[in-house]
């Protein structure tokens, strides 16, 4: 349930920072060109946004499997191998991921008792930072969701993007639908 409702939310909220990343994008190039003039804000607006867009799109990466990965060693191995080894890579993306959240909220926190503002928004720069602890935290769930469904059984071992079977299926997709071979 609670993993349903983050990756609700996940999904929506990249959804909308895209959309918005757009509409200020096409609407700075309409002002600056049409019209000569532009919003001083939207550069760095867009650029936190697209910070945001990139830490929640991290643990969307994970749930998904969607990250890239060298795992030509691991397909040989046999399972029992396979489990461990994506243990292993699980439990060395949470160190990882550990130590940014870590350093993420030391740096939020540095930042709220400062109230350092942005350069051009008038918000507080931790506000605006507070992604890093947050998406490091959801990418701490996706892996510990990762690592258990290994470890019940469910997954062979850390699922990653396989891009070269997507490369040869469509290829053969497209083999199939414009060949005329007798």
């Amino acid at each position: 349930m609670l993993a349903r409702i983050v990756g609700q939310l996940e999904e929506g909220i990249i959804a909308l920072l895209l959309a918005l990343m757009t509409l200020m994008t096409f609407s700075q190039v309409v002002m600056r060109y049409v019209f000569n003039d532009g919003l001083s804000w939207a550069l760095e607006a867009t650029m936190y946004m697209f910070g945001w867009l990139i830490f929640i799109g991290i643990s969307y990466g994970v749930r998904i499997g969607s990250h890239i990965g060298v795992d030509a060693l691991v397909r040989i191995l046999p399972p029992a191998g396979q489990r461990i080894a994506g243990l292993l890579a699980i439990a060395l993306a949470l160190l990882y991921a550990g130590i940014v959240f870590y350093g993420g909220y030391n740096y939020v926190s540095t930042m709220h008792l400062l109230g350092v503002e942005a350069e051009d928004l008038p918000v507080q720069r931790w506000v605006l930072l507070v992604i890093i602890p947050i998406g490091m935290a959801l990418m701490i769930f996706r892996l510990l969701q990762a690592g258990w469904a290994i470890l019940r059984g469910e997954e062979a071992g850390l699922r990653l993007a396989d891009e070269a079977k997507e490369m040869i299926d469509q290829f053969k997709e497209s083999e199939g639908e414009g060949s005329s071979k007798p």
